[in-house]
Formats: structure tokens, sequence, C-alpha cells
């Protein structure tokens, strides 16, 4: 009997101290399951055409291109070149079109300039009539597509007033250019064979540059 108890008590202690250790010894990491699907890239939210862009804030990172849907069908209605008319917005971008800026600069010099396509109050008051006579040229700064409409009825109405026997070699969009920047007299002289001055040129110099690109935008 003490033989067999110490044989019985040897095994418990084996068998404990094996539970024991089996305790201290580290357990095996689970294993790691390593997608083999690759990880979707994140796609670039799509940026709308031009012509569906907000205008709420236009002039923070203005682009007459950014108004080419305005530009053809103004274009279309005035019946004029609708890639003259987006020239003369990229020849009258010299300066920033923020309203503030421009309402600012007004007060200072009250002959200045109104909208994306810089007209004057004379000018705008003239093109309304019997168009968008309810308008007001104050509203040019904030208001590109009415700056374009008032633009292209302009360059209509310049047309309209280009003499019928030319002998110049200036060509019809080119003159009207010069009409826009200079007065349609001035346009009326160049027509007939007057040579344009340092401003005018330097004017239809930018009209060249800016032809191509103008093109581009509204095609």
């Amino acid at each position: 009997m003490g033989k067999r108890w110490w044989v019985v008590v040897a095994g418990v202690l084996v068998v404990g101290v094996w539970s024991a250790r089996g305790k201290d010894e580290p357990q095996s990491a689970p294993e790691t399951v390593v997608s083999t699907k690759s990880t979707p890239k994140p796609t670039k939210s799509a940026q709308p055409p031009p012509a569906e862009r907000s205008v709420g804030n236009w002039y923070d990172d203005y682009d007459p291109a950014h108004f080419a849907v305005q530009v053809r069908k103004s274009a279309k209605k005035a019946a004029v070149n609708p890639q003259l008319l987006m020239a003369i917005l990229y020849n009258e971008d010299y300066k920033p079109h923020n309203p503030e800026l421009e309402r600012s600069w007004q007060r200072i010099k009250p002959d200045a300039s109104f909208g994306i396509a810089n007209m004057h109050r004379a000018a705008f008051d003239e093109t309304k009539r019997n168009r968008f006579a309810k308008r007001q040229w104050e509203e040019l700064p904030d208001h590109p597509d009415l700056a374009i409409e008032a633009a292209a009825w302009h360059l209509h109405d310049l047309a309209n007033r280009i003499p019928a026997n030319r002998s110049s070699k200036l060509t019809k969009d080119e003159l009207l250019a010069l009409g826009y920047n200079a007065g349609a007299g001035n346009m009326r002289a160049f027509a007939r064979g007057a040579h344009p001055g340092p401003q005018a040129q330097s004017y239809l110099n930018n009209l060249h540059e800016n032809w191509q690109k103008s093109g581009k935008a509204v095609t």
C-alpha cells in the first residue's frame, strides 16, 4: 500500500508540474491572415464641367473658360462669334474681378468699368435697351452672366456700325475687338484705314495671343 501510494503521489506531482510549466510557456500567436485583395484607391471626386460650376465664389479662381456655356449662349443670341466674345473676356482679365474690390475702386474712380467684361455705364445703358432694360449697371460685378450677355449685344451693335466699304486689312472680328476697346468712332476710322495707336495695338496683340485658347474654350 505504501509503495503504491507513493507512486500515485509521484504521478500527481508530475502532472501538476507539467501543468504548471504549460501555463508558463508562451502561447503561439494567432496566424495573421493577409488579404490578397488590393486595397481600393480613393477615387477623386468628379469635377463638374465649367458649365455646371456654381458661381457663388466664381471670382476666387476665375478663368473665362469657366463661363463657356454662357458665352456660347449669349453669342448665339446676339449673332456674334463666340470665339471673339471669349477672347474679349480674356483680354479684359487684367485685373481682379472680386465684386467688393471693383466697387471699392469705383468709389475712387467713378468712371471705372464693372464686371468681367469691364463695361462702362454708358455702354451698358445703351446696350440694355429693348433687351434687359430692367437690369442695372451696378449688378455687373455680382452677375458674370449679365456681363457676358451685355458684352455680346454690345459687339452686335458695333458690328452694325462697321462701314460697308472697308479699306483696312483688319478682319471683322479684329475691328469689333478694337471697337470694344476704343469705341465705335475709332473702330470706323480703323475700318477706313487709320492705324491703331499704341493702346489699341496692344489690345489687338492680346486678342491674337488669346485667340487660340478662346476657340478651344468654346468648342
